[in-house]
């Protein structure tokens, strides 16, 4: 049987890090922040609707989704990010469930969710893996890997979830302040557990 995985960790965690090693490992995995780019790619449907929602300044020059306009836009505005979300979340789970139904039926199906925490989906999945490191990595890391002042590092994690409340979620915990080589260590014990169940 298909094991579902929720895969989630905060900003900066390491959680891309995970999903690659356990795409290396054989898992099926279905990224969300990519299909949430997909379903609003130009000349789609996704796209009309969030144009109709907020108008044509959205749009770049090139027909597409201006992203740095749109998130400044949603980061400053609650109202406005709540408003996004009912255009685009139901438009990724629709495409993620298709995805998830091409899939072998003994697969490791892992759904790379950065916001699970946020959105409540935690229980609808088998097991849930949290990619984990302390606030103050997860800054560093920011300022270092991006550029970032410490105040737009501290913004962006303060506006997800807490460590805390995504660390009650998890059925497995991946700590990511090590090596690469820790953290392939971990995930590949992670799998071979989540593989079992399949």
């Amino acid at each position: 049987m298909t094991v579902r995985v929720g895969l989630t960790g905060g900003i900066a965690s390491g959680k891309s890090s995970v999903s690659s090693i356990l795409a290396e490992l054989g898992a099926v995995v279905i990224d969300a922040d990519a299909l949430a780019r997909e379903v609003v790619a130009k000349g789609t449907p996704g796209l009309d609707a969030v144009v109709a929602e907020f108008g044509d300044d959205v749009l770049g020059p090139d027909g597409e989704l201006d992203r740095p306009a749109m998130g400044a836009l949603v980061f400053a505005d609650p109202g406005a990010r709540r408003r996004l979300e009912a255009i685009i979340h139901p438009l990724v789970h629709r495409r993620s469930a298709e995805l998830e139904a091409e899939a072998a039926p003994d697969a490791v199906v892992v759904h790379d969710i950065p916001l699970l925490a946020e959105v409540g989906r935690a229980g609808s999945f088998d097991a849930v893996v949290v990619v984990d490191a302390p606030v103050e990595v997860q800054v560093d890391r920011m300022e270092r890997e991006r550029g970032w002042s410490r105040a737009e590092a501290e913004a962006r994690i303060a506006a997800q979830a807490s460590r805390a409340d995504r660390l009650a979620l998890a059925t497995y915990v991946v700590d990511n302040t090590g090596t690469l080589d820790d953290l392939r260590r971990r995930v590949t014990e992670v799998h071979a557990e989540l593989a079992a169940r399949a």
